[in-house]
């Protein structure tokens, strides 16, 4: 099992049906982890800003938002529940590895 704090859901639509969710949780240092997460509550990636606030521009510069702003969203997708569990994404650490993450 994975332990995620945060339900503050950010998403991306990457495919019909199909939506790559983040979450980011604050850590100690004051640094910010974004955890990746798939439909079916798998996490299959992560990575660590120096703020939240550098953690939300990232995430908005790669075509994520907030669950909370989009009330059309709202409508049709549901955010994946607890209990989060580690997972694997068919293209390894998608986000992580820079091959579809602009810095």
């Amino acid at each position: 099992m994975v332990e995620i704090k945060s339900r503050d859901y950010w998403f991306k639509i990457v495919d019909f049906l199909q939506q790559n969710w983040a979450l980011i949780d604050v850590n100690g240092d004051s640094t910010a982890t974004v955890l990746f997460v798939n439909d079916t509550s798998g996490v299959f990636d992560r990575m660590i800003f120096p703020s939240t606030d550098e953690a939300q521009r990232g995430l908005r510069r790669n075509g994520f938002k907030p669950l909370s702003e989009d009330n059309e969203a709202q409508k049709f997708i549901a955010a994946p529940e607890p209990p989060f569990k580690e997972a694997t994404h068919p293209n390894g650490p998608i986000y992580s590895s820079g091959r579809f993450w602009k810095s």
